[in-house]
C-alpha cells in the first residue's frame, strides 16, 4: 500500500512539474489610443466608462501602474513591441507610416514572433499592422504615402515585408489604422479580393466594396476567438492582437451606441472592452486559462480626437491626471494601461509599480520560452517576468527613453524624468511656466509634471543627459556588445540648448 501511494504521489508530482515547466501560451492585446484613465480599475475616481472585462482581468491578475509605450504614437510603438528596439534607431525619427508606405522592420531583424517560433510556438496575428508593407503598383514600383488610386496598386501580387515574413505563421487584418487606406482585409500575404471603389473613413482612399469601418473591431474579435478555439494544450502559441479601437474613426456597433452615456468615444471604449472579454472568454472556454499569459495594453495615450475637454466636463479623465495626451512627451502621451493575467503564476488582485516599457515584451517572451536573445536583437528590452511573482525586475538598463510624435526625447530613471524640450513635444499647446531650456520632474512627488526642477537640480540633469547620450550612441540601452543604429546620427537634442 505504501509503495502504491508513493508511486501515485511521484506520478502526481511529475505531472505538476511538467505542467509548471510547460511554456505558457502568450496573448498580447494592443488597444489603439486607449488612455490610462479609460480603464475603470486604473482610474476609479475619475473614470466614468464601464470596463468590466478589463477590470475582471485585473482582479484575476496584475496591474502595472507605471507602464509606458516607447513612443506616444502608433507606428513607432508597434516597432518597439515587435523588435524590442526603440523606433528612433530605425529610419522612423518622427511621425507615423501610412497605409501605402514600405516596411519599417528590416527583413533580417528578429521579432518577438521569430523568437517564439524558434522555441516551438505557433505564432499568429489578428488585427492592425501599421508597420509598412511591400505593396507595388501595376508597374512593379513601390507604393508610398497616404493615398493611391484604385488602379494604383497591384491587388493580386504577393504582399512582402508583413507579419508572415517576420515570424508569424498566420495573419488576418488590415494594413494600417482604420482611417488610412487601403480599406481591405489581408490574409497572410494576399489581399482578400481587391479594391474597386473609393471610401473615406476620415481619409479618402481605395476600398473593397464590402469593407465598412464599423465591422472591423467585431471581425478582429471573432477571428481571434476562432483561432484560440482551434489550439491544443500540448502546443504553445503566441497571438498578437492589435485592435483598431478606440482610435478614429470612432464607430461603435449598434449594440454599444449610447451605452456609456458619455458619447460615441465612451461607447467605443465599452465596445473595445467587450472584445477583450470575448478573447478572454475564448481562452477560458478552450480550457487554456491556467497556463496562458494574457496582456492587455495600449499603443499610446488617449487622442484629442476623443474630445477630451468634453469628456472631462462629464467627469471622465481618459488619461487620468497625467499631463498631455497622444503624441506628447508628457506621461499622458505614453503611460498606458497594462494588465496581465496568468493564473499559474500571477497572484490575483496584485499590482506592480515597476517602470516597464512595451519594448520589454521581447525579453520577457524570450525568458518565458527559454530562449537567449542574440546580441543584435532586443537591444532595448528587459524582461518583466520577475514582477509576475512579486519579485524586483533586474535590469542592466538604467532608464527608459520616451519619444514624441515630433521626435523629442525624454529620459526616465526612477523618480526622475528629463524632457529635452520646452513643451509637449506633440500636439498639446501649453506654455512653459518658466524659461528653462528643458524640463525635469520628480515623478513621485509630482506625477502631473507641474513643478519644473530643471534649474535647481543641474547634477540630476547632467547625469540623465549623459545616460541618454550613452544609450543612443551604443545602439542599445541594455548591457551587451555595441550595436549600430540604422541612421548615421540620432538628433536627440533637436530642440535642446543647455
Amino acid at each position: 500500500m505504501k509503495r502504491y501511494l508513493f508511486t501515485v504521489l511521484s506520478a502526481c508530482l511529475g505531472l505538476i512539474s511538467s505542467v509548471s515547466a510547460a511554456k505558457p501560451n502568450i496573448i498580447f492585446i494592443l488597444a489603439d489610443d486607449l488612455g490610462y484613465g479609460d480603464v475603470q480599475c486604473l482610474n476609479p475616481e475619475q473614470g466614468k466608462i464601464a470596463t468590466p472585462h478589463m477590470d475582471q482581468l485585473a482582479a484575476q491578475g496584475m496591474m502595472f501602474t507605471d507602464a509606458h509605450t516607447s513612443s506616444s504614437v502608433c507606428t513607432p510603438t508597434r516597432y518597439g513591441i515587435l523588435t524590442g528596439r526603440y523606433n528612433w534607431r530605425s529610419r522612423m525619427q518622427s511621425g507615423v507610416l501610412f497605409g501605402f508606405d514600405q516596411p519599417l522592420i528590416a527583413p533580417d531583424r528578429l521579432t518577438v514572433a521569430g523568437v517564439l517560433k524558434e522555441q516551438g510556438y505557433k505564432t499568429a496575428m489578428v488585427g492592425k499592422w501599421h508597420l509598412g508593407l511591400g505593396l507595388r503598383n501595376p508597374d512593379g514600383k513601390p507604393t508610398k504615402g497616404k493615398m493611391a488610386q484604385v488602379n494604383g496598386v497591384d491587388w493580386s501580387a504577393r504582399i512582402t515585408g508583413g507579419p508572415v515574413d517576420l515570424g508569424f505563421d498566420y495573419w488576418y487584418g488590415i494594413a494600417a489604422s482604420l482611417d488610412m487606406p487601403p480599406y481591405i482585409y489581408i490574409e497572410n500575404d494576399r489581399f482578400i479580393g481587391e479594391c474597386t471603389t473609393m471610401k473615406a473613413f476620415h481619409r479618402n482612399g481605395p476600398a473593397h466594396a464590402d469593407f465598412e469601418a464599423v465591422d472591423v473591431l467585431p471581425e478582429i474579435g471573432r477571428k481571434s476567438a476562432e483561432y484560440i478555439q482551434q489550439q491544443k494544450a500540448d502546443q504553445p502559441f503566441f497571438m498578437y492582437i492589435p485592435l483598431t479601437s478606440p482610435h478614429a474613426p470612432i464607430v461603435p456597433t449598434d449594440e454599444w451606441k449610447g451605452k456609456s452615456e458619455l458619447g460615441t468615444y465612451g461607447d467605443f471604449v465599452m465596445n473595445t472592452d467587450a472584445v477583450v472579454g470575448q478573447i478572454v472568454d475564448a481562452v477560458d472556454a478552450a480550457g487554456l486559462a491556467d497556463n496562458t499569459l494574457i496582456i492587455v495594453t495600449s499603443d499610446n495615450g488617449c487622442s484629442k480626437v476623443a474630445d477630451i475637454p468634453a469628456l472631462k466636463a462629464q467627469g471622465h479623465y481618459p488619461n487620468a491626471n497625467f499631463r498631455g495626451s497622444k503624441s506628447d512627451i508628457w506621461d499622458g502621451g505614453h503611460r498606458v494601461p497594462f494588465i496581465v493575467r496568468w493564473p499559474a503564476t500571477v497572484q490575483p488582485g496584485s499590482s506592480s509599480s515597476e517602470i516597464i516599457c512595451t519594448t520589454d515584451l521581447m525579453a520577457t517572451c524570450a525568458e518565458l520560452s527559454g530562449s537567449k536573445l542574440p546580441e543584435n536583437a532586443g537591444e532595448d528590452s528587459v524582461s518583466f517576468a520577475p514582477a509576475f511573482k512579486g519579485e524586483s525586475i533586474v535590469s542592466t538598463r538604467k532608464g527608459v527613453i520616451h519619444h514624441s510624435v515630433s521626435g523629442q526625447f525624454a529620459y526616465r530613471e526612477g523618480k526622475w524624468k528629463l524632457l529635452l524640450t520646452k513643451g509637449s513635444g506633440g500636439w498639446t499647446k501649453e506654455p512653459m511656466s518658466d524659461n528653462s531650456p528643458a524640463q525635469l520632474y520628480d515623478m513621485e512627488a509630482d506625477p502631473r509634471e507641474q513643478n519644473n526642477l530643471y534649474s535647481t537640480h543641474p547634477e540630476v540633469v547632467d547625469r540623465l543627459l549623459a545616460q541618454l547620450e550613452s544609450d543612443v550612441n551604443r545602439g542599445r540601452s541594455t548591457a551587451g556588445q555595441k550595436q549600430s543604429n540604422d541612421v548615421k546620427s540620432v538628433n536627440f537634442k533637436r530642440s535642446f540648448k543647455k
